[in-house]
């Protein structure tokens, strides 16, 4: 069984983070199999708590317990340090090729990583190669997903709302508790039968609901519009 993983409200981090909070809110469904760590094809109440609290400790930047404005400034501060490899507080050209270059090869990691997993998610019988029905599903899917952008009218949309629901004091920050639960409660809508796992069918489930979703706003739109 191919493993189900939650989708975690990672979006929270709209917060002052500009388009990074859009781009997280977009990953919804990729590279989240890590969750399931017993690798028993189910992601349980515990592998999605543990999952939110790891991923909240990597982007609380300045490591206050919050996700903010200033969690951006310190990624800043901490990029430059990175890049000014002597520690004298002036880049250098060979500092900034260096930079450069360990980019360009993180970049090529994760490029094969995305490949790869592209790959196993359209290989969805798991025979270890891609049919026509399967890349013709692949592409229905992408039009979907770009209906759905463009029914959203703007950039920021997705993951504004997902970070206003995870804000629940709204004081314009997104603390690890928040986070957490805003994990909770979406792991709590996909588990459909209450087990405390998320399988692949309730996963599958969760996608169609989406599907449903999408095309009722689009006939919406089509009626407002005629």
């Amino acid at each position: 069984m191919r493993k189900s993983t939650l989708t975690l409200t990672a979006a929270a981090l709209a917060l002052g983070l500009g388009g990074a909070g859009l781009a997280v809110a977009q990953q919804s469904d990729r590279g989240m199999a890590a969750a399931d760590t017993n690798g028993d094809g189910a992601v349980s109440l515990a592998e999605a708590r543990a999952q939110a609290q790891a991923r909240f400790a990597r982007m609380d930047a300045n490591g206050d317990g919050l996700l903010n404005q200033e969690d951006r400034s310190a990624k800043r501060a901490g990029r430059f340090d990175r890049t000014d490899a002597n520690g004298d507080g002036e880049i250098s050209m060979a500092e900034m090729t260096a930079a450069r270059e360990a980019r360009e090869s993180r970049r090529a990691e994760r490029r094969a990583e995305r490949q790869a997993r592209r790959f196993e998610r359209l290989d969805t019988d798991n025979s270890g190669g891609i049919s026509e029905a399967e890349m013709t599903a692949a592409r229905e899917a992408r039009g979907e997903r770009r209906e759905m952008r463009r029914g959203r009218g703007h950039r920021g949309g997705k993951g504004m709302a997902i970070m206003r629901r995870a804000d629940t004091n709204n004081d314009g920050s997104v603390s690890s508790a928040e986070f957490v639960a805003a994990a909770e409660a979406r792991f709590a809508r996909i588990d459909a039968d209450n087990s405390g796992t998320i399988t692949a069918a309730e996963r599958e489930a969760m996608r169609e609901q989406r599907r449903e979703r999408r095309q009722e706003r689009r006939e919406a739109r089509l009626k407002a519009t005629s």
